[in-house]
């Protein structure tokens, strides 16, 4: 994992994010808090302050060197403000020294917004939950030996778990399969600065739960199903010629024994033709279902894996300087999201330690794309989409909510738009 004592690769899937920051992707994402009262900016600076300790890999600063980017020990500390610019701006610049991640708040919200480099939704929220944790344990005089339910050593939290389960397979042979398929493209009018629109929208876990078991189908499934449904009344019949592309990022933690803060997650795609779209939503579930087992199996999930290690264990490729690499990163990152229409990231139930959850209303996660990404993730009884989006419009995720509700399930809904109406 160290370079030195001071040095740190970056994780294999965290070796494509700075190639690939571009315009509306800044690879930002955001964790939200929703407490019960207003937030005291002195304690979360103090909760802060104590909890970065154990976390030492996110106080690190980017470096580029010679073949690959790498992560240095800082000294630097990351103050906590009152929220006073776009949600998910961006966090490495490159050339100057800054950190990876920021922590702000709004009323009775906290954010935690972080540089993709640094960690995946799971990663970031072990972060997060121990920070919430803090916070509550000082404001509210509880107990201070609480830990949230998934803490680990801080050698566990900082170790690259994609180095620990590689097997050498051709992982590279899949990530060009990825970029196979030319999906259908969403579009709209994008933001004059290309800043990230969010859209929030809350329903009953436990209903949608049901929904989900009456079609004898699980939450994830059902939720990639509505949403292509919803992606397929925006197309035309011209565009419904081209298959709708979901890409579901997949937590690898819950299929190698890992409490790894940062990342560690594949990606698996989940293809529909619209032209077996019958209006009946079982038809969507059915396919969907299907492609979730197969993809899930343990040997495409060791190769989603090793995909991701194959780009560092390539001797050609890690003996390209990085100008050139960064090149052809972001060409094939281009070339693959040609074969997506989207994505999909199930963060799935977040569990806080019971001391401190009557004190929390809810969480929600956005992550920018350069068209449009939800993030999934529920407590208690409030399943939230986060919707982060450069378009001025939310068409499919409008119609994302309007078969929810047609589904009998009562939505309420958030943005930050901009736009005066």
């Amino acid at each position: 994992m160290e370079r030195n004592r001071n040095w740190y690769k970056l994780d294999n899937a965290a070796k494509i994010v700075p190639s690939t920051a571009k315009g509306a992707n800044t690879r930002v994402f955001r964790l939200t808090c929703q407490l019960k009262e207003k937030v005291d900016e002195v304690t979360l600076q103090r909760a802060l302050d104590e909890i970065i300790e154990e976390f030492p890999i996110f106080n690190c600063v980017m470096h580029r060197g010679i073949f690959w980017y790498y992560l240095e020990d800082s000294n630097l500390r990351e103050i906590v403000k009152e929220e006073n610019i776009p949600a998910c701006s961006p966090l490495y610049i490159p050339g100057h020294k800054n950190l990876l991640y920021r922590v702000n708040y709004f009323n009775n919200r906290i954010n935690l917004e972080m540089f993709h480099v640094l960690a995946d939704g799971t990663g970031a929220f072990m972060f997060f939950k121990n920070l919430l944790t803090r916070y509550l344990v000082i404001k509210h005089g509880i107990d201070a030996d609480i830990k949230p339910t998934d803490d680990f050593s801080i050698e566990e939290k900082n170790v690259d778990a994609f180095t620990d389960f590689y097997s050498k397979q051709k992982g590279l042979k899949q990530l060009k399969e990825m970029s196979s398929i030319k999906a259908y493209q969403l579009t709209g009018e994008l933001d004059e600065y290309l800043l990230p629109h969010l859209l929030e929208g809350t329903i009953s876990a436990k209903k949608f739960l049901e929904i989900a078991h009456e079609n004898n189908t699980t939450v994830g499934v059902m939720c990639v199903a509505v949403y292509i449904k919803a992606i397929i009344q925006g197309m035309n019949r011209i565009q419904m010629r081209r298959h709708v592309v979901v890409s579901v990022p997949v937590n690898l933690r819950q299929y190698f024994k890992s409490g790894t803060s940062r990342n560690f997650f594949g990606v698996i795609n989940i293809d529909y033709d619209p032209a077996d779209y019958d209006g009946q939503l079982s038809s969507i579930i059915t396919k969907v279902d299907k492609d979730f087992k197969e993809k899930l199996s343990q040997e495409n999930i060791e190769k989603t894996m090793n995909s991701y290690s194959a780009l560092e264990r390539n001797f050609g490729i890690k003996m390209i300087p990085l100008p050139l690499k960064d090149l052809g990163i972001g060409y094939f990152d281009r070339t693959a999201k040609k074969g997506v229409t989207s994505s999909m990231s199930n963060l799935g139930q977040i569990k806080m330690p019971p001391e401190v959850a009557d004190y929390i209303e809810g969480f929600s996660a956005f992550m920018t794309a350069a068209s449009q990404q939800i993030t999934v993730c529920s407590y208690n009884d409030r399943l939230t989409f986060g919707e982060a989006s450069p378009f001025k419009t939310h068409k499919s995720m409008l119609n994302f909510f309007r078969c929810l509700t047609e589904m009998g399930l009562e939505v309420e809904l958030g943005t930050n738009d901009y736009d005066e109406e």
